[in-house]
């Protein structure tokens, strides 16, 4: 089988970058299935393609050819019909997404795969109102998707290493970078390891050993500059592992270990200071200075991944 209709369910934020992530392979053909058509549903999408243009990441006629294999469509059925992989990215409601994949599977071929984008949410819960739950497959894309490269491919309890090894492929095929989480645990594999982090994080503010800025900081110009070159385990072999269990000997016993959320952040979510969304969070933000952060990530991560092979 070879995947070359597919279909989002969702037309937000994630549903108009996974857009433009599937139809950047010239054989697709991409469907988004909005329950509100908008006067311009393509204007997202052509936005994102401009900023890449901007910085030399895409040519015109490439963004032009991505704009002409992706349409919008409120026909649920006919968006289906023909759908060889099928992406949900609807909100992180559990009863919502169990509802929507036991209603679609009816519609769609027998062969066609459905994957969910939850960040965390159990792959098995999730399709558990399927009846062929081995096409049933996790597909995590992280925001911006058509900017990071990752994917994480997760296994349900049913799904088949078929659909597993089928989904990894074809994602590779189109340029993402895929790593397959074998086991259906919360979180997977990338947010468990960014939760960690922090965790420690607040633990560290909490107790006033570093204020929040200097916490990033600290993570910014240190072992964030390796990460993107240097994986950490691939750090712990460079040093030696035996240095790195004689570390560990004394380190772990320090390290925070509860099992609730920070008190921290109850705390500033309860006065209503939200981050980006309300000026004030772990740190205090203007409008000109949320706007920057955004505009320089995403400038930051097009100059990053534009060459990556």
């Amino acid at each position: 089988m070879s995947i070359k209709n597919v279909t989002i369910l969702g037309s937000g934020l994630m549903g108009n970058g996974l857009a433009l992530v599937f139809a950047k392979d010239e054989e697709a053909r991409v469907i988004v299935r909005s329950r509100n058509m908008k006067n311009d549903p393509l204007g997202g999408i052509r936005a994102n393609l401009d900023m890449l243009i901007e910085r030399d990441a895409m040519t015109e006629e490439e963004a032009g050819g991505i704009l002409s294999r992706i349409s919008f469509t409120t026909d649920l059925e006919g968006a289906l019909k023909e759908a060889d992989l099928v992406v949900e990215c609807v909100l992180e409601d559990m009863e919502l997404k169990q509802n929507l994949f036991r209603d679609i599977e009816p519609l769609c071929k027998a062969s066609c795969i459905l994957a969910t984008n939850t960040s965390v949410m159990s792959i098995t819960e999730i399709a558990s109102k399927v009846k062929d739950k081995s096409r049933f497959v996790g597909t995590h894309f992280w925001n911006p998707p058509y900017l990071i490269p990752l994917v994480e491919v997760v296994k349900g309890e049913e799904t088949s290493d078929e659909t597993m090894d089928l989904v990894y492929d074809y994602l590779k095929k189109i340029g993402k970078k895929p790593v397959k989480c074998m086991k259906d645990v919360p979180g997977f594999i990338a947010n468990r390891l960014q939760h960690a982090i922090w965790r420690e994080a607040l633990s560290i503010v909490e107790k006033g050993i570093a204020d929040a800025s200097t916490v990033d900081e600290a993570l910014r110009y240190g072992p964030g500059l390796r990460w993107p070159i240097l994986g950490i385990l691939e750090n712990a072999d460079m040093i030696g592992l035996d240095l790195s269990l004689n570390i560990q000997r004394y380190i772990v016993k320090y390290l925070e270990d509860s099992h609730e959320p920070s008190k921290l952040l109850r705390e500033l979510v309860e006065k209503g200071d939200l981050g980006f969304k309300t000026g004030k969070g772990y740190q205090t933000w203007t409008p000109e200075q949320t706007a920057a952060s955004n505009k320089r990530l995403r400038e930051y991560l097009i100059d990053v991944t534009k060459d990556l092979k």
